[in-house]
């Protein structure tokens, strides 16, 4: 093993487990400060644990450094053994980091909160490492033709994908929390995380000096996105209000109270006016929300759903925001009156005793109301 080597190996095995342990601190630290915020939606039984997959990938990490360090060490790095052991360290990491992107908010939608995708996900990449598994051991050291090691390739496609998917989910989160500079960083970090991982299939570029330097940058880099985004992860949460100290009256048609004292609104009156669609489905929120229980607390946000689109959710805060002109470190965000429940269905985050309808406005509703559950729900 060349110097170079060893330093590589050694940096990636204590890097990746500082990193981890950082991380595993913050998350555990989260847990016990935001609790109220984290386990709100008692219904699911459901946890953000988002940074905690994602610090249990740096460990394989660590494990996959210190596998590549005791192949070199004891010269058995060209061997099929070292291979399976390398390929099951990455089946393990994949998962780890789609599990990791189930909790991302702005993690594209076919994955974000939605477990039928995310199992389909893993399914295709136990058959990805099952087949990388088998063309290993059928074909042997007769899988490198022209310097690519074809059984590497189907991973390398998966990890490929998977890149994609957090590049996408570290761009927006980041947009969305106002570190625009931070978010075209994690652009740059996660092609360089690919780049470090074609070697593994291009063995003319394995063991060089520069593949060796792009791999820990991309890495070092990536561990210090994770850490930037717990920050941030907590900021946003402190910004969140708690569910019982909102409190929304319904005082008539398109006129509503609304408080929500940590972003300095109290007793504020918002009329929508001729924004007759908004109100309503905040009214229909809150209904549910109020006198339902189960699943009738929530609504379907879907083409096939009682409200069509999401754009309508932002709607109502959008219209809130403009009505209350509302400064920008105060404006709510649709996640602070809107629970996302997994599978299209939203509901509203204020506790049923904060939310007050005026009981003609509610009866003149449930009678027009188009979806007779209403009237189910207020009996």
């Amino acid at each position: 093993m060349t110097d170079v080597a060893q330093f590589h190996n050694l940096a990636h095995i204590f890097i990746s487990f500082i990193g981890a342990i950082l991380l595993l601190a913050i998350y555990s630290n989260i847990r016990k400060r935001f609790r109220q915020i984290l386990e709100e939606d008692e219904s699911q039984k459901r946890v953000d644990s988002g940074l905690l997959y994602l610090s249990l990938a740096m460990f394989v990490w660590v494990g996959s450094g210190i596998w590549a360090y005791v192949a070199k060490h004891f010269n058995f790095s060209d061997e099929i053994s070292y291979q399976i052991g390398v390929n099951l360290l990455s089946i393990v990491n994949n998962l780890f980091l789609l599990m990791a992107l189930f909790y991302f908010y702005y993690a594209p939608k076919f994955i974000y909160n939605n477990i039928k995708n995310v199992k389909i996900i893993i399914g295709i990449i136990i058959a990805v490492a099952t087949t990388t598994l088998l063309m290993a051991a059928v074909f042997g050291e007769d899988n490198v033709r022209f310097g690519i090691k074809w059984n590497a390739v189907p991973d390398l496609i998966l990890s490929g994908f998977l890149c994609f998917l957090l590049l996408i989910s570290f761009y927006k989160t980041f947009l969305h929390r106002g570190l625009k500079l931070v978010a075209m960083i994690s652009v740059v970090i996660m092609v360089l995380i690919f780049v470090s991982q074609l070697p593994e299939v291009f063995l003319e570029m394995n063991n060089t000096f520069p593949t060796l330097l792009i791999k820990i940058i991309a890495k070092t880099s990536l561990i210090s996105l994770f850490l930037v985004l717990a920050t941030s992860w907590v900021i946003q949460l402190a910004n969140t209000p708690r569910p019982n100290e909102m409190r929304i009256k319904f005082l008539d048609w398109s006129l509503i109270q609304l408080s929500i004292p940590s972003k300095n609104i109290n007793n504020a009156e918002v009329d929508f006016r001729s924004k007759t669609t908004q109100y309503k489905n905040l009214l229909k929120f809150a209904i549910r929300r109020a006198n339902g229980s189960g699943d009738l607390q929530s609504i379907l946000v879907s083409s096939g759903g009682e409200i069509k689109n999401q754009t309508y959710l932002t709607r109502i805060i959008e219209n809130i925001n403009e009505i209350l002109q509302l400064a920008n470190e105060e404006q709510l965000e649709r996640r602070d009156l809107f629970t996302f429940l997994g599978e299209g269905k939203y509901r509203l985050r204020m506790i049923p005793e904060n939310i007050t309808i005026d009981e003609g406005l509610l009866h003149e509703f449930v009678q027009s109301a188009e979806n007779s559950d209403y009237s189910s729900i207020c009996n």
